[in-house]
This record gives C-alpha cells, structure tokens and sequence, in this order.
C-alpha cells in the first residue's frame, strides 16, 4: 500500500475499524465552498468572472485548495498541477438525486504535455438534492463537530450543507483509501468543497488524447451495457472479486454495488459511486448490504453465462473481513 503525505495515512488493519475511516473522511470538514462555475447557483454571491477565460472557463483550483484536500501519493503523471493550467467545462456525464458529473478539461494552454480529463462530480445544493440514501447508509459512521452532528440531525439548512459535505468527504476518503490499495477505482484528483475531481474512465486513456479530440471524451460504458466474451468475462470477475475483497479487507462494503456503476473500460473494470461506503461493524445493516452487493454481482455475471454463487462470494468476502 503507498504511504500519502497529502492526506492522512491509513493504516491496512486486519480487522474491521470504524474511527480510521470516520477520522480521514472527517479531516475534510473544512473544506471551502468550492469555485464554481458561471451558471451555477452558488455563482450569484462570487466575484466578477476573469475577462481573459470564457464563461466556461476558470482558473484551475489545484493550488487554492488546501494541501490536505489532494490525491493521494505516488501522483499519476498526467495529474496536471501548473498554476497557469485553465479548467474548461465540457459538458455533462450524468445527473443524480445527490449529484451530478460534468466532464472537465483542465489544461495549460499551448503545452500538449499539460492535458487531463477529468470527471467533476459536484454534491447538490440542499434546495435540490435529496440524499434518498441517508438512514440505511450513515448508522455507525462518525461526525467528529457536534455542530455539524446536531444540524444534521435537525436537518437545518446548515445542516443539509453539512451533510452534502459529508458525502463528498466519505467519496473522496474512499477513492483515495481504495486507490493507495491497488483496487480499480478512478484516481481522486482533489476535493473542493462538495466538488470532487477524479480521473475520467473513457475509452481511452485517463489523459485522452493530447489534442483534445472529441475521440478521447467517450466515457467508459457501464458494465450493464457491455457484453464481453468469456475470457472477458472471466477477467472481469477477477477483478470485481479483488476490488470487493479490498474493500473487506479494511473491513468496509461498498453497498450500493451494481453494474450500473462498475465501467468496463476495454479488459478492466473501474467501480465507481462510492460516498455510502459503510462498515461491515458499525453498520446495523453492513452484512446485509454487503450480501446485496454480491447477489446484485453475481446475478448480472449468471446472466452473461458465467458460474457463479453469491453465498461463496459472500462468505470469501467475510472471512478476508475477519
């Protein structure tokens, strides 16, 4: 596992523990309210917009988040960290009840070596998101503010703040605990406010194509899409097996696993939706759901042809948990 220097070291514990996880994701309770862009709703109180970028375009916030808000190290080389870089908004990926994903260009004018895509998933503001997942999913986890536990629990306005910030600190914390462990998880760029940057899993490379051509901007298809040959197939169930097994190893679920979010990017897997991860203890419910998550699996691998059982899953899956 590498060791961060960015973030807060997580230790690979043997069994499962609710505070090392509750204390990283909480870490980024202070985080800024982000930089939008124009047009969105938090862009009415900002400043005027910088004349020389476009109304799509701002400054990259790479060096105005703090050091702690970063990915993870070893950084990918492609991860582009210059001031002068511009982050360009190109379109939408996908909407949500809790959030939506734009994809994002962020790159240094003139310099075709400074060139990333990225998958920018922005939490909603508490007039229009409704975290539908909330009860089932939070049990056992922790708020470090008693502030913030109690406004979420009265469900204030400030408290559906708090609770958005939540969400994207328990992603963030996941992509980047996941990530450091090897499991195929999009590599998590940086945290700003309720804004998350992450790799963008297309077609191509994490990078797309120096030109920017619309060629490298094809996302990766879910994997309820897909349908792969048996080897594929087979390669494929590796790979879920491995990453779910990480994910139990430090003693967590994902628990909302489906092949709607699991890509299939060409001969490996990336999962992604990660912010309800929960822990298989101090979850009432994590068996259950961590059962849910291998009968969903299993029943989409059944159905493409390959042999398969939930309960064997299930039980290889809690005995690397204990």
């Amino acid at each position: 596992m590498h060791e961060h220097t960015d973030l807060p070291a997580l230790p690979r514990f043997a069994g499962p523990s609710s505070e090392a996880f509750a204390a990283f994701h909480d870490d980024f309770d202070d985080a800024s309210r982000g930089h939008p862009f124009p047009g969105d709703a938090a862009q009415d109180d900002a400043p005027d917009l910088d004349p020389d970028l476009d109304p799509d375009q701002r400054w990259s916030t790479w060096s105005s988040v703090e050091k702690g808000m970063r990915g993870p190290d070893p950084r990918p080389e492609w991860v582009v960290t210059a001031d002068a870089a511009i982050d360009t908004e190109l379109g939408v990926l996908k909407t949500g009840k809790e959030a939506d994903v734009f994809l994002l260009e962020r790159a240094v004018p003139d310099e075709p070596g400074q060139f990333s895509l990225l998958a920018a998933k922005r939490y909603r503001s508490s007039e229009h998101r409704a975290f539908h997942r909330d009860s089932a999913y939070v049990e056992g986890r922790q708020v470090r503010r008693s502030r913030d536990r109690r406004a979420i629990e009265r469900k204030s306005s400030y408290g559906r703040e708090a609770a958005a910030a939540q969400w994207a600190n328990a992603e963030f914390a996941a992509l980047s605990m996941l990530w450091s462990a090897g499991a195929p998880v999009p590599y998590p760029v940086q945290i700003d406010g309720t804004e998350i940057l992450m790799e963008f899993v297309g077609e191509h490379a994490s990078t797309g194509q120096a030109d920017g051509s619309p060629a490298s901007r094809v996302a990766a298809p879910r994997l309820a899409r897909v349908r792969p040959d048996a080897g594929t197939l087979e390669a494929y169930w590796d790979q879920l097996r491995g990453a779910m097994g990480t994910l139990a190893a430090h003693g967590y679920a994902h628990g909302d696993l489906s092949p709607y979010n699991v890509l299939a990017q060409g001969e490996r897997i990336v999962i992604i939706d990660l912010p309800q991860v929960l822990d298989l203890v101090a979850n009432p419910h994590g068996t259950d759901l961590l059962m849910r998550d291998c009968r969903t699996m299993c029943a989409w691998f059944r159905s493409r042809g390959l042999d398969v059982d939930e309960g064997e899953l299930f039980a290889e899956l809690i005995a690397q948990a204990w």
